[in-house]
């Protein structure tokens, strides 16, 4: 895993993104883990989420909020395509990010991604480093730079 916590770290430098990746020690994976292991809100957890479209077998990045769920309708017109959710296999072959562990940055091959809003109101969000124990925080409009993400309202509800 250290390869993937490597690349996450010279991304962000790529980008401009000051960050340190700690490692917690313990699991990371879920949203309430993490705002747990950082001593934050769930709402503060950035949630990087794949999905595959359906037709095209194209991945797509969807960073949300830990409090909040994907709305997978907004989530496919942003796509223009029906999405599924994508096999873990496949995920970790093409981003090179196991679940659990996938970073808004450091992929393997770029991959469209999306932000949901929601990410913009903190003064600093967590996201995972590349491992399932590892994360970094960062200023929300700075990480969604270099994510390359499209800001959209991507929430349930």
């Amino acid at each position: 895993m250290a390869g993937s916590i490597e690349r996450v770290t010279e991304a962000a430098a790529a980008a401009g993104l000051e960050i340190e990746v700690r490692r917690m020690g313990a699991s990371t994976r879920t949203a309430e883990e993490a705002a747990e292991q950082c001593g934050c809100s769930v709402a503060q957890i950035v949630k990087s989420l794949i999905f595959q479209g359906e037709n095209s077998g194209q991945l797509y990045l969807f960073l949300l909020s830990g409090s909040n769920q994907l709305d997978l309708v907004k989530a496919a017109a942003l796509a223009a395509e029906p999405l599924k959710r994508a096999d873990p296999r496949y995920i970790r072959d093409e981003t090179g990010f196991a679940i659990g562990g996938v970073s808004p940055i450091g992929h393997k091959a770029a991959i469209p991604a999306f932000a949901d809003r929601a990410l913009l109101s903190f003064r600093q969000v967590w996201a995972a480093a590349g491992a399932h124990d590892a994360v970094f925080a960062a200023e929300p409009e700075a990480l969604l730079t270099a994510a390359r993400a499209t800001t959209a309202d991507l929430a349930a509800g």
